[in-house]
């Protein structure tokens, strides 16, 4: 098995679905923020509270897309077949 394989393989296996898993945590976390900011309109502890889980699931959101862009870069450089399905 060549390196290319293997780091091919490994990505199929285990990074894509990890990333792809986080993405959707990070999304429903942004979710719930933007819910509690929503209906607490009138409270402001808990429209802070919105808040922050809305800024912290975009900051996971970004990095989560940033890290499946380097793992796109480390592919490429190392003239790995990228995977279409994702």
């Amino acid at each position: 098995m060549t390196p290319e394989e293997l780091i091919v393989k490994l990505n199929d296996a285990i990074f894509n679905p990890l990333i792809l898993l986080l993405i959707a945590i990070a999304t429903v976390y942004f979710l719930w923020g933007l819910s509690m900011f929503l209906a607490n309109a009138e409270d402001s502890a808990e429209r802070a509270e919105g808040k922050k889980k809305i800024v912290y699931g975009l900051i996971g959101l970004f990095v989560m897309v940033s890290v499946f862009g380097i793992i796109r870069l480390v592919l490429d450089t190392f003239g790995a077949p990228i995977p279409t399905g994702i």
